[in-house]
């Protein structure tokens, strides 16, 4: 459902998806007036390589594009569409390094992703399962979209009439793309790839011969010598992707797609097929790389980098959704240590869009996470303080925790705090995998010691239920004493002794959760004062 906001504070917002949605208006308009596509509707489209496994780009690349869609509907009031289109019909070119059956798939390589074994045994091929992997996830998060497989659109005839258009303006599209090519490859190229009929690889061998009147190509085959004659129709036919890509941008008259900064080469080529044989390509956005945690490109094909189920089993849906809103155009490393971050992030933003003018609530990441109707925040605590609660008191299990939240909330409980409950599960998931493994703690000198023996003593003449800001006013004003021109470094020697790790909470609001009285206990074991 789309929220109703002034027409005014749409045509002024500054997030960057409604900065795209005006070139899609831009695009429509005609003399003065937007004019809705003869097709009746206003197509967005994302492209998926199911080669690999799916991973956090592809989720990534549809939400992004669903945030423009939305706001493309805030601006005109048009009727839209969310095209997830799957290239299932690319040969595989080599074995992903992280599925099992490798052997399996070796022997496929050349053939058709949707005829490729399944080495997961789910499905009748390798595309279909990774397609289905996909569709899943993308379920799952609720997104408003329609499922296109390219083996399907080619078999059932859906592309004819654009590849028959190829087909006739070949020496258009042939003088486009030869120039970006080396000598040996412009020797044997050609933007059809038949798909052998006595092998079932695509092939990707120079054109002895073509029809545009019969719809046919005609090539030799390389292994027999023989010359075969296949129609470009019905599935006989595949495209070289980048024409492929200009293509289907036609056949389904695509209004708006979205790419990586990797593809921009990619899609100024597919674009000028486009223009070459009289169709306007649609209006884009080049997006930037996720990195790995040592700053590579992540791939499908590596596996290097977050999967979806990854960053699932440490954080929510909606920090996931807001990585993916935030600096688009900016690299940004996509691994599990920004997880934290994000969920906290994510309720900072949540909290705040409550008490906004709409103006203000349109530029709110949590808008166009939610389209729109984003939901009232759950009382409860923050990702990173469960992270710090779970490490000071050692806990393996929810039940721990749970007490410690119950004085924060006395009413609190995984049954009426459902977001809280699954932010408890995920943060205990976190703390084993990843915070305990890197906890080291280290002794204080003997000047922290006594600093910590005063914040001991001044905690515990404080009444135990304090405000938060009392607690911390305890640790500050030690912390000024022993180091006035470094209290960063002073709440750090606090979280290395306390918590063993360089980073941790803001301490008032610690001591509020975790108890005075077990702070206290706790500065005087790690102390030892």
């Amino acid at each position: 459902m789309t929220v109703s906001i002034p027409r005014e504070i749409a045509e002024n917002a500054r997030a960057w998806p409604f900065e795209e949605a005006r070139k899609v208006v831009k695009r429509l308009t005609v003399n003065g007036e937007v004019k809705l596509p003869e097709k009746g509707y206003v197509l967005f489209e994302t492209g998926y390589g199911p080669s690999g496994l799916p991973h956090i780009g592809t989720f990534g690349e549809v939400a992004r594009t669903t945030m423009v869609r939305h706001a493309f509907e805030l601006l005109t009031g048009l009727p839209t569409k969310l095209v997830a289109f799957s290239d299932d019909m690319d040969g595989l070119r080599k074995v992903p390094g992280n599925v099992p059956n490798q052997s399996m798939l070796q022997e496929a390589i050349g053939k058709p992703l949707t005829v490729v074994p399944d080495p997961f045994g789910t499905h009748d091929s390798f595309g279909r399962h990774n397609n289905a992997r996909l569709q899943a996830f993308l379920d799952s998060f609720g997104f408003d979209y329609e499922f296109r497989s390219a083996t399907d659109c080619y078999k059932a005839g859906e592309f004819d009439t654009a590849l028959l258009e190829i087909l006739r303006n070949y020496d258009k599209v042939m003088k486009v793309i030869l120039p970006t090519l080396g000598k040996e490859r412009q020797a044997t190229y050609s933007p059809f790839l038949p798909i052998c009929p006595r092998t079932g690889v695509v092939l990707q061998v120079p054109m002895t011969a073509r029809d545009a009147e019969a719809g046919t190509v005609t090539y030799d085959d390389p292994e027999t010598g023989e010359s075969v004659t296949v129609p470009v129709t019905g599935g006989a036919c595949k495209l070289q992707w980048k024409a492929d890509w200009a293509m289907r941008w036609m056949a389904l008259d695509v209004d708006y797609e979205m790419s990586g900064k990797d593809l921009i080469d990619s899609v100024d080529l597919s674009g000028k097929i486009c223009k070459a044989i009289g169709y306007r390509p649609p209006q884009g956005f080049n997006y930037e790389l996720f990195l790995d945690d040592s700053g590579q490109k992540i791939s499908k094909s590596k596996g290097n980098g977050l999967t979806m189920e990854e960053w699932l089993s440490y954080g929510t849906e909606n920090s996931l959704a807001l990585f993916m809103f935030q600096q688009p155009k900016r690299a940004k490393r996509l691994y599990f240590d920004q997880i934290p971050k994000a969920v906290d992030e994510y309720r900072t933003f949540l909290e705040k869009y409550q008490d906004e003018p709409v103006d203000k609530q349109v530029e709110n990441p949590v808008f166009h996470i939610h389209s729109g109707t984003p939901p009232k925040p759950e009382p409860g605590v923050t990702f990173s303080l469960l992270l710090n609660l779970a490490s000071a008191c050692h806990a393996e299990g929810p039940d721990v925790l749970w007490g410690f939240i119950s004085r924060y909330d006395p009413d609190a409980s995984a049954e009426t705090r459902p977001n809280m409950g699954a932010l408890v599960e995920l943060a205990l998931a976190y703390y084993r995998d990843f915070v305990v493994p890197k906890k080291q703690y280290r002794a204080p000198t003997p000047e922290e010691a006594s600093a910590l023996a005063e914040v001991a003593e001044k905690l515990g003449a404080l009444p135990a239920d304090s405000a938060p800001e009392d607690f911390q006013s305890v640790f500050y004003e030690v912390g000024k004493s022993l180091m006035p021109d470094d209290l960063r470094g002073w709440f750090k020697a606090v979280y290395e002794v306390l918590l063993g790790q360089e980073q941790g909470p803001r301490m008032g609001s610690f001591v509020q959760l975790y108890g005075r009285d077990e702070t206290v206990a706790l500065i005087q074991e790690k102390a030892g004062v």
